[in-house]
């Protein structure tokens, strides 16, 4: 089955100073413990802890572009277990859109948890000490950051996050990424059919 025909994705945005995504949605220590109990922490370059202040990295711009690509499965009751097929083309499609839209205006994206796209399964190279083979292209996510993803989804978009149960994807996944940067504008092209 063609990617087209699993699913739909619809990306949504919102634009607000960095000041106030700040306040209204990070919350550092708690979504930080979250990263901590994980086990990626320490082991990717796109995870935490950082060798960056991110306090620092986030106040060095004025606006923040949120995204939220809601992605809805084509037929109810696909196994959870192929929700990659799913993720990973629009993973693939927003942090290539992030990357270009840094080198227009300059600012810095922030995109996904989970496995990073450029290197092999723990093969990366923080496992040995070693820098980032892909420091152009690997960034942290919103989460990583300390931010809360549910409240933003829930709060920006009216889009709850959902959940699988008994190893059924839910009715739909959601990826949120985001674009910090100092320009007066900055454009996201949508696709046919978004909102």
């Amino acid at each position: 089955m063609e990617n087209q025909r699993l699913y739909r994705a619809e990306d949504f945005t919102v634009e607000l100073d960095v000041e106030e995504y700040i306040a209204r949605f990070r919350d550092a220590e708690r979504v930080g413990g979250y990263c901590r109990a994980c086990h990626n922490y320490g082991r990717s370059w796109g995870c935490p802890p950082f060798d960056f202040d991110v306090e620092e990295q986030l106040r060095r711009y004025r606006r923040a572009l949120i995204v939220a690509t809601r992605i809805t499965p084509a037929v109810e009751g696909l196994p959870f277990s192929r929700s990659g097929e799913l993720l990973l083309p629009e993973r693939r499609r927003l942090e290539g859109r992030l990357l270009e839209m840094e080198h227009r205006y300059g600012g810095r994206a922030y995109s996904y948890v989970g496995t990073c796209l450029y290197c092999p399964s723990e093969s990366c190279t923080r496992l040995q000490g070693l820098p980032c083979r892909h420091p152009d292209k690997v960034r942290p996510s919103l989460e990583a950051c300390g931010f809360d993803i549910g409240r933003t989804t829930e709060e920006l978009f009216g889009l709850p996050l959902k959940w699988s149960r008994d190893g059924v994807m839910p009715e739909y996944l959601i990826l949120v990424c985001g674009f910090l940067h100092n320009a007066e504008s900055v454009e996201w092209v949508k696709r046919d059919g978004d909102e």
